[in-house]
């Protein structure tokens, strides 16, 4: 048997995620997801009735999962590959992403809300506790466990929310916000997306103007 330390090179070897993300996804400051159907129900799930569709369960893991790897900054236009759609089936499919993508932002929205809460609560408990902890201390020698306990409690929730599960909701909140803006296009064969400079300020103007429209709903 080899002696070498293979285990050691498998440590030391690095990937290379820009170089993926670039080739595959980024042109002109836009993200290009490509998907290629075989039909309808591809995109739509099978247990859809008609006038309430919902999107295939594949289908939306393999958006989400390409959609994580494109950065933060890019707009998203989703390419649907494949000649096998009538008009009407398109017009659905692209509602029925509209429609998942704005009910999935709502889901991250009040979470991120839940999750302020929380913040706050444990916020202000924190200088609560912390000002108690103080007052008992003037007074008696013997400080009750519980305050300690409250104080740290408090703490430890302040720090997690800051430095981790914060910063995984707004993540999540970004990406969900991209979701929600995504642009649907249809192509019977595949093509390297080039994208003009009048195509990248079009797109833009879209997403903002449908930012303001979804702000004025509210």
């Amino acid at each position: 048997m080899s002696n070498r330390n293979i285990v050691k090179l498998f440590k030391l070897r690095k990937g290379n995620l820009d170089y993926r993300v670039k080739r595959d996804y980024i042109r002109n400051g836009i993200a290009t997801i490509p998907c290629r159907i075989s039909g309808y129900r591809d995109v739509i799930s099978v247990y859809s009735v008609e006038g309430c569709e919902s999107l295939n369960p594949a289908f939306v893991e393999y958006i989400l999962s390409a959609a994580e790897i494109a950065p933060p900054e890019y707009p998203l236009v989703l390419n649907i590959v494949g000649d096998c759609l009538t008009q009407e089936e398109k017009e659905t499919i692209e509602n029925a992403i509209k429609d998942d993508s704005a009910y999935n932002l709502g889901v991250v929205e009040e979470e991120e809300k839940r999750r302020r809460r929380i913040f706050y609560g444990m916020f202000f408990g924190l200088l609560i506790s912390g000002v108690l902890l103080w007052l008992v201390k003037a007074l008696i020698d013997d400080i009750p466990e519980l305050f300690f306990i409250l104080f740290w409690f408090m703490g430890d929730n302040l720090c997690d929310y800051i430095f981790l599960t914060g910063r995984d909701l707004r993540r999540e909140r970004i990406l969900a916000g991209k979701l929600a803006s995504i642009k649907v296009v249809f192509s019977e064969s595949y093509k390297e997306p080039e994208y003009t400079e009048s195509d990248v300020n079009k797109l833009y103007s879209e997403i903002e103007r449908d930012v303001k429209e979804s702000i004025q709903d509210i």
